[in-house]
């Protein structure tokens, strides 16, 4: 079965960034295309957001299924956060068709996506992971980016 099958199409909506986890998130447009390739074992998702700063941006994540059932590889690449080499990670598919990937970065950093659609609406959220000696109870990662798309109509 492809990952997110039933998303496939152009999307548009909003992009929330923020660098610090006491920082809003700065709403910008943003833009998405979900395909599915190889065949349908591979599901890209290409997006543009603006930076508040840096200004227009674009990434790349494609998605397949693992050698055990619900695993999931990726490999991401982003033109602010992860340039020039991209990043491999590695999750789980929810029963409810939703995705989680992880992958670390730093020292003892990490990145969490998530990825659902439901209906006309596709979300992906991008979570700065905090390292042990930086987390607390309270937070151990923040949403540094939270893209909320529609079908273009």
């Amino acid at each position: 079965m492809a990952l997110l099958s039933a998303a496939v199409g152009t999307w548009t909506g909003t992009n929330g960034f923020r660098l610090m986890p006491e920082d809003p998130l700065a709403e910008r447009l943003a833009t998405a295309t979900l395909a599915l390739a190889a065949g349908g074992h591979l599901t890209s998702l290409t997006y543009t957001w603006e930076h508040p700063d840096d200004g227009p941006q674009e990434g790349l994540l494609v998605i397949g299924t693992g050698e055990e059932d619900g695993a999931l590889t990726a490999t991401w690449g982003d033109s602010w956060h992860q340039k020039p080499s991209p990043r491999i990670f590695t999750g789980r598919l929810a029963e409810d068709g939703s995705l989680g990937l992880d992958a670390q970065y730093g020292e003892g950093w990490g990145w969490h996506i998530a990825l659902a659609a439901t209906g006309d609406r596709l979300r992906m959220r991008m979570d700065n992971v905090l390292p042990p000696e930086y987390a607390t109870p309270e937070m151990a990662a923040y949403p540094a980016m939270v893209t909320d798309l529609d079908r273009r109509g």
